[in-house]
């Protein structure tokens, strides 16, 4: 019978090891932050302070706290089997993300909790751990406690879980550059939480309390992906899925063409990246978004679907199912999930469609004669200039055989130089930016009696007919109304 022998994993060399599994400090704060909601914490306040001796980050929260035994437990790496089932607000999985997470960006890692006023406290120091080539921990007393950093913030119940020795946090830097990369990474932070627990925030979990999160005293809004107070914004029917017994939601949406959103609606939402990338399913863990901006190569990402999203809803008790990583940050849709999500993503991407061009149909239809026109001719799309508008029309009839065929041999190739894969490059990137009629208001007033003279020339005019013919030119958008009192002023 083969003989059996113990072999634990060299300590130095695995936690070394542990160090990179690809946390990004946004990722990280985030792990440490399901433990403060399993906790059942209400507020949740992060310091990052770079001036004292030693540079700390802190995350300090006001949950139901540990008892002695609890906080050495929470120190164990693999404190929890990922087989068992969790409560529905437990936001843990492996066990590991407390370790995982604090390391990847630091060395020492303290913890200290209150329950009724009682303080426990233990650290993780990585150069005890190489020295010893050990799993040793130390367990702080009282007035080890009392020197921790921010040890005053905490309250009667909660916990505050301290990182020095920020070695990757800081990446080696010092002086001005050191600031500038903290600063960039604590934006970073606050969009991340700000959309990962946006649920939270908003107040939106049954049974749970708002969520109050601030980076260094400043309060994060929730930013909810949906633009769901947009009253442009198309909630679709929701679709229900049964994986193992257990429901799964997905509430599909459709956000507002770019002309629906205010200034600063456009900004938000253009802030966080743009339509294209952040389109797709999202997805859920009992309220907490774990993943996003993917269709889980059911389709590929493309101007179709750019306004398209779907919030999928799944409860702890189906991890296995979803294959969840450590990090909490991918996920992979069971089977049943994906074939319901294929008939979801047809139906939303015909309506992100009809949303996306519906604005530029209705720019064609408000125009009786507009410059541009449309066409789709066996299945392919064409654009051609209106030979029929009132000013090309004016014109031919103005020359004479020979130039008139030079003219039409100019709009041919107008028509044919038409730059469709730059106009679609800008209009996906930087579509705010787009703007064709830049003119002061005096060259509009010129440009008003010129159009006068070349379409009347003298003879009765018409203000319906002219007003028509500035819209389909719309060289004067932003001056609307000089043309309005031009009218009255010329034609009443």
């Amino acid at each position: 019978m083969a003989r059996k022998r113990k072999l634990p994993p060299r300590a130095s060399a695995l936690s070394a090891s542990m160090r990179d599994l690809g946390y990004l400090l946004e990722t990280a704060v985030a792990d440490l932050l399901d433990n403060s909601i399993s906790a059942g914490a209400t507020v949740v306040q992060i310091f990052c302070d770079l001036t004292r001796y030693c540079p700390t980050l802190a995350i300090i929260d006001n949950g139901k706290g540990m008892n002695a035994e609890e906080v050495v437990t929470a120190m164990r790496y693999g404190s929890s089997n990922p087989a068992e089932e969790r409560l529905s607000g437990d936001l843990g999985r492996f066990g590991l993300g407390l370790k995982t997470a604090s390391f990847s960006q630091c060395r020492r890692l303290t913890i200290a909790s209150a329950q009724q006023g009682v303080l426990n406290s233990t650290e993780w120091d990585l150069n005890l751990v190489d020295e010893k080539d050990d799993w040793v921990i130390s367990v702080l007393e009282k007035e080890e406690i009392k020197g921790l950093p921010f040890i005053n913030e905490l309250g009667r119940n909660g916990t505050l879980v301290v990182w020095r020795e920020l070695d990757r946090l800081l990446e080696d830097t010092i002086g001005p550059k050191q600031h500038e990369i903290i600063n960039e990474k604590l934006d970073a932070l606050g969009k991340h939480l700000s959309l990962v627990f946006h649920r939270y925030l908003a107040g939106e979990i049954r049974g749970r309390s708002k969520l109050s999160i601030s980076v260094n005293g400043h309060d994060l809004a929730p930013f909810d992906p949906f633009c769901r107070n947009n009253s442009a914004t198309q909630r679709l029917p929701e679709e229900i899925v049964y994986v193992d017994g257990v429901r799964v939601r997905m509430q599909p949406y459709v956000l507002p063409h770019h002309s629906k959103l205010s200034a600063k609606e456009y900004d938000y939402y253009q802030n966080r990246s743009d339509f294209i990338s952040n389109q797709g399913a999202y997805v859920y863990r009992s309220g907490r978004l774990m993943a996003w901006g993917d269709w889980f190569r059911l389709i590929p990402k493309g101007e179709n679907t750019k306004l398209a999203r779907v919030q999928v809803d799944f409860p702890s008790k189906l991890d296995e199912s979803w294959t969840i990583d450590i990090k909490k940050s991918r996920a992979c849709p069971p089977h049943q999930v994906r074939e319901r999500l294929k008939r979801v993503i047809k139906r939303i991407s015909d309506r992100s469609t009809t949303v996306h061009r519906g604005r530029g149909k209705k720019l064609f239809d408000e125009i009786k004669a507009p410059v541009w026109e449309r066409y789709a001719d066996q299945g392919k799309i064409r654009y051609s200039l209106n030979r029929k508008h009132p000013l090309v029309q004016l014109l031919d009839s103005k020359l004479e055989e020979g130039s008139r065929k030079q003219l039409n041999m100019l709009l041919d190739a107008i028509v044919s130089s038409l730059p469709i894969e730059m106009i679609y490059s800008d209009c996906s990137t930087h579509l705010k930016d787009v703007e064709q009629s830049q003119i002061e208001e005096n060259e509009a007033i010129e440009k008003l009696n010129a159009l006068k003279g070349f379409l009347f020339d003298g003879k009765k005019t018409d203000a319906e007919i002219f007003r028509e013919v500035i819209r389909s030119t719309r060289f004067f958008e932003s001056h609307m109304d000089v043309v309005e009192q031009f009218i009255k002023k010329e034609f009443i």
